[in-house]
Formats: structure tokens, sequence, C-alpha cells
């Protein structure tokens, strides 16, 4: 078979995955690669196509991670978890806390070190799955 076939192959393969995890990378993976396999199907030298689905691969990463960060920065906070009232349950050493909201036990942290560990405590931000805690409601 020819080289480029192998380079469309392990493309339409990574493409394939990224069906399965929705993280756009192997997307652009597989674009890189689907590169590598037009300079293949171009004749160019085997270290042309390996440089140029490199190069490709890590431009589109690199462009990847900043429209990503720009997303997460600029998109306004729409969590309807803010503001709520939690229950800490346990309050450990290290400062952290396991508290009790919707139903479950979450991971939660204090916003500073000063924050009064009893009262009513409200979800300031989330941090991926731990919950940052005030002891002041935060406004909408």
């Amino acid at each position: 078979m020819a080289p480029y076939v192998y380079w469309f192959l392990l493309a339409f393969g990574l493409m394939a995955l990224e069906m399965m995890t929705g993280t756009f990378y192997l997307l652009v993976l597989g674009i890189a690669l689907g590169i590598g396999g037009a300079a293949a199907l171009f004749d160019l030298s085997m270290p042309l196509q390996y440089t140029l689905s490199a190069v490709a691969g890590i431009v589109g990463t690199v462009i990847l991670r900043r429209i990503r960060r720009g997303m997460v920065s600029s998109a306004p906070n729409q969590s309807l978890d803010i503001g709520q009232q939690v229950q800490a349950v346990t309050w450990r050493e290290d400062g952290t806390a396991r508290a009790q909201y919707r139903g479950s036990a979450w991971e939660a942290e204090p916003e500073s070190a000063e924050m009064p560990r009893v009262g009513p405590l409200y979800i300031k931000a989330l941090r991926g799955s731990t919950l940052i805690l005030t002891d002041r409601k935060p406004q909408p």
C-alpha cells in the first residue's frame, strides 16, 4: 500500500475516536495526520511529511487551547449553584470540607483561611467539582 493510505487510515481512526471523547484534540491530530497524508499523496519526502504533520498538530493544538481558554474566561458565570446555601458536614485539618448540597456530599474549600466555619455558608464559585464557600451570600 502507498504511504498516503496509512496516513489517511490513521487520521480516520483518530477522528473516529474523537467522536467518543468530544475534546477536539484528537480531531486536531487527525487533521494533522491528514495533512501528512496529503504530503505523501503529492510525493513529498518522508521527513517533510513528518514535519508538516507535526507542525500542523502543534499549531492546531495551540490554536485549540487559545480558543478554549478564551471561551472559559469570556463566558459569564451562569452557574445556577452560585449563591446557594450549603451545609458543611466536616472540616478537615487542611482547611477543606465535605459539604451537603443537592442530596450528596461535595468537596469544598473556604474562599479564605479567615472565613468563619460556623453559620450559613454559600457557594461563591465552582472549581471543577469543588465548591468554593463564603459566609456572605453572593449577589447574582
